[in-house]
């Protein structure tokens, strides 16, 4: 896996947001790295309202209206979690840059994303494979065509989704510690 070491240094650890299309297993790569840094972890859909999920299981994209509440409410969930236990690793779509932007503004603290970035074959695959979840398979496309890759200016990896699951985590938590100057262990002492 190949990922650009960002221009972006912390004083402490960053908020960390995975994010991505459906099916990049942005939950899975999350709650994995929550786990191993001893930090909560909160998954974005657990905070859409009720119209948005009723509008995704229907297959109808959210329109940007339907984002701005879900975001701030994401952000001030973040912001509590992270003030409460010195961190936390949430997932968000995030897919264009004023959502990040939005996002970081919600939560007022220093923020590192991480794209989860995998091919429309493999991401369809898995989107079929899942079961019970709100997001059908043909709401893909709605999110790859609005997809705004990250700029350099942001403080975003990117991962390949192809590597095991701990191997993607591995790389995001060497990414992590490098990026705060080895001031602050990668797991949390409790």
């Amino acid at each position: 896996m190949s990922m650009a070491a960002l221009p972006f240094r912390f004083n402490q650890r960053p908020v960390v947001v995975v994010m991505g299309v459906c099916g990049s297993g942005k939950s899975t790569v999350a709650s994995t790295l929550a786990a191993r840094l001893d930090l909560p972890f909160l998954d974005g859909d657990d905070f859409h309202p009720k119209a948005n999920v009723d509008k995704m299981s229907r297959g109808i994209p959210l329109a940007d209206e339907d984002r701005w509440p879900w975001l701030s409410i994401l952000g001030s969930a973040m912001r509590k979690a992270a003030e409460e236990r010195g961190g936390v690793v949430a997932t968000c779509s995030a897919l264009k840059q004023i959502y990040r932007t939005h996002l970081s503004d919600a939560v007022g603290l220093p923020m590192v994303y991480a794209l989860l970035d995998g091919s429309r074959e493999t991401l369809l695959k898995r989107m079929q494979a899942r079961k019970d979840h709100y997001m059908p398979p043909s709401l893909l496309d709605s999110q790859l065509a609005i997809l705004e890759w990250p700029g350099p200016d942001e403080p975003v990896l990117t991962l390949s989704i192809e590597p095991a699951v701990d191997t993607i985590v591995d790389e995001l938590e060497s990414s992590l510690v490098a990026m705060t100057d080895g001031t602050e262990n990668s797991r949390r002492n409790s």
